[in-house]
């Protein structure tokens, strides 16, 4: 498995919206979910996202946006249009029931129209921490073709109302944020992160597929050169060049990734989790966990389950 895939694994979307109703300005529409990542695609008109930070990002028709969550955001017709009488729209994903747009009707706006697609994706255990890190607060690409099609097909499902919809829609969207993350990446080139960049490399590429699919394995520098083809000279050489660190090193903290993401599951125990990443003793997994955490397994695993705020 490719590290994106990987990383994306316990992303997914939940309650994708396709709202019939126009937006007519003046209007604001907050987004109330907090969701690791929001996808946000303008079909018509355009808006202005205003971020918590303050921070003002233009989106025009044929443009998609996926902001990076945890915090409130909003997007407006225009800059203006929460300092001037306008209808507000508060957007959540998360609740019981359909994604939807819901509004008091305070105003009504005679404006230029503006049809967007939301999708809020959802996150299980802590996989995906390691892409939020390797993004900006939000990203915009012009759309593809590809992603023009999918928001077709997902428009003439929507209207058939058949059994399986919204579930047919989410999946669609999941596939949605790989093209967009992966067209962004691309256009990064070598500003991209070194897990992306290193899986096209024809000498890094394979060995970091044999990391991050069988992490478990007893894996030597000479077992990773035979995945590549190559010699362990070539091989070391090269993935350090493009992953910055040697082939054992980033074994080690692919496996440390993991046995965070474990230890937060209460019905394992640190020998369990122990041997799921490549340690067929606790005590030699409790000290390459504690170098690299600076706290022993069993102390994070407190840390992490602790209610927030105490």
């Amino acid at each position: 498995m490719d590290p994106l895939s990987e990383l994306l694994n316990g992303i997914r979307a939940e309650g994708a919206l396709f709202d019939d109703a126009v937006l007519k300005a003046p209007w604001v529409v907050s987004f109330d979910d907090r969701a690791p990542l929001t996808m946000i695609t303008v079909a018509r008109g355009g808006g202005v996202l205003l971020l918590a930070d303050g921070t003002e990002v233009p989106l025009r028709a044929g443009q998609t946006a996926v902001v990076r969550g945890g915090e409130l955001f909003r997007m407006a017709d225009q800059r203006s249009s929460v300092d001037r009488p306008h209808l507000d729209y508060w957007l959540t994903c998360f609740d019981p029931g359909s994604c939807a747009i819901e509004s008091p009707g305070s105003v009504g706006g005679q404006g230029e129209a503006t049809v967007m697609f939301v999708g809020a994706y959802r996150a299980s255990g802590r996989r995906h921490e390691r892409l939020l890190r390797a993004l900006p607060p939000v990203i915009v690409v012009d759309d593809e073709s590809e992603v023009c099609a999918m928001l077709e097909v997902c428009a003439s499902d929507l209207a058939d109302r058949k059994p399986g919809t919204q579930a047919y829609i989410d999946r669609l969207f999941d596939w949605g944020l790989v093209c967009t993350l992966r067209t962004w990446f691309d256009r990064r080139g070598g500003r991209a992160p070194a897990w992306y960049r290193g899986f096209a490399d024809p000498v890094a590429g394979p060995a970091l597929e044999a990391i991050h699919t069988r992490p478990a394995k007893s894996w030597t520098v000479a077992d990773l050169a035979g995945e590549a083809g190559v010699s362990r000279a070539l091989l070391a050489k090269r993935f350090n060049e493009i992953m910055g660190a040697p082939p054992l090193a980033y074994l080690t903290e692919r496996r440390m990734e993991l046995a965070e993401e474990l230890l937060a599951d209460p019905d394992r125990t640190v020998a369990q989790v122990a041997r799921s990443v490549g340690y067929a003793d606790q005590f030699g997994f409790s000290n390459a966990f504690k170098r690299r955490k600076g706290m022993s397994p069993s102390a994070y695993r407190e840390e992490v389950r602790a209610p927030i705020g105490v």
